[in-house]
């Protein structure tokens, strides 16, 4: 049985440091070790033995079983360090191939013409307010001159949820409960930016939901040489410092008097498509804040005066960047939107 048992170990060992693959030196581990294994059914016959023998012989199984076991861990060990040494060499990485770019994303143009606008007045001492979107019909029009029945109502073509509930038409509502919180004490000095709503068909130039910008002052011997001073350092900062503004009487029930704004076009008054030949492009309506919204806001016309304007960035945007159709800034046309990346 010794004999036996030390041609069992030599056997196991050499088979061992021949097996090729981990399969193949697990099924050597299960034939000599196993439970049906050769070495197993020695343990079996040791019974057999004389009690002088057992011992002896019970020794020299387990030398065998130490050494068919580390030669099978050896093997083991070997086999797995060169199978991660293959898969290495398999999935090698080249690190001195270039690397994949990474894009970068920029501004929105509408949040750059934003941005842009509210460095510019916050720089000239104005605060940014904002407002609901879903707007009371007291604050977008009652408090701003306009009346139930008023038939100016009917420029702006609401959308209505309730009679008196509404999307809002402009950020003027903004203005309206920012002067209730001051209690008819001035002065205020606000910029309102924010999304409205209007039934207007989509088409190149028109959008039922575009975004505005207005501006209000309210305080002591303001005139409307401070309205025309300040719109004209908005158009030197936005189209260039070559750029003059002009102002034409107009209507909006909520400033007296009020203007429109026209900034000089980029061809220097010779006329172009872009002027339609007239030299000036229209940017934005403005006023001197009409005494009835000062009153009903809580505000004694007789001491305070003000004024305001309203512009949209998507007109101020397309003629900055010479956009021709509004319908760019929501179509998230990559074409479009990349080239206001931050890297070009």
């Amino acid at each position: 049985m010794e004999e036996q048992l030390k041609q069992l170990q030599e056997e196991a060992v050499k088979k061992a440091a021949a097996a090729q693959d981990l399969k193949e030196l697990n099924d050597i581990r299960v034939a000599y070790l196993g439970k049906k294994g050769p070495v197993t059914e020695v343990l079996k016959g040791m019974g057999k033995l004389s009690a002088e023998e057992r011992p002896k012989m019970g020794a020299l199984v387990n030398v065998v079983r130490e050494a068919i076991t580390t030669a099978i861990e050896t093997k083991q060990s070997s086999l797995e360090a060169e199978a991660i040494q293959k898969q290495l060499a398999e999935e090698s990485v080249d690190v001195t191939l270039p690397g994949r770019p990474v894009k970068l994303g920029g501004h929105h143009p509408l949040t750059r013409v934003t941005e842009e606008i509210e460095d510019l007045f916050i720089g000239m001492g104005y605060t940014i307010a904002e407002g609901p979107e879903v707007e009371q019909d007291y604050y977008n029009f009652e408090a701003l001159n306009l009346p139930k029945g008023h038939p100016a109502r009917d420029m702006q073509d609401t959308f209505y949820i309730t009679p008196e509930l509404l999307l809002r038409t402009h950020t003027s509502p903004v203005q309206v409960r920012t002067m209730l919180k001051h209690a008819g004490k001035g002065p205020v000095k606000i910029i309102c930016p924010g999304k409205v709503y209007r039934r207007d068909s989509d088409d190149a130039t028109h959008s039922h939901q575009f975004n505005q910008i207005e501006g209000l002052v309210v305080g002591e011997n303001i005139r409307m040489s401070d309205l025309k001073g300040t719109l004209d350092a908005f158009a030197k900062r936005m189209f260039g410092e070559d750029r003059e503004i002009r102002l034409r009487p107009s209507f909006f029930p909520f400033t007296e008097p009020s203007v429109e704004v026209d900034v000089s076009c980029m061809c220097g008054g010779k006329g172009c498509s872009i002027c339609k030949g007239t030299g000036w492009i229209e940017v934005l309506g403005a006023g001197m804040v009409h005494p009835n919204v000062l009153e009903m806001a809580g505000f004694d016309s007789t001491v305070y005066s003000g004024f305001a304007f309203g512009m949209g960035q998507e007109r101020i945007a397309m003629l900055k960047y010479g956009i021709d159709d509004i319908r760019h800034f929501y179509t998230n046309d990559m074409r479009f939107l990349k080239q206001f990346s931050v890297h070009e």
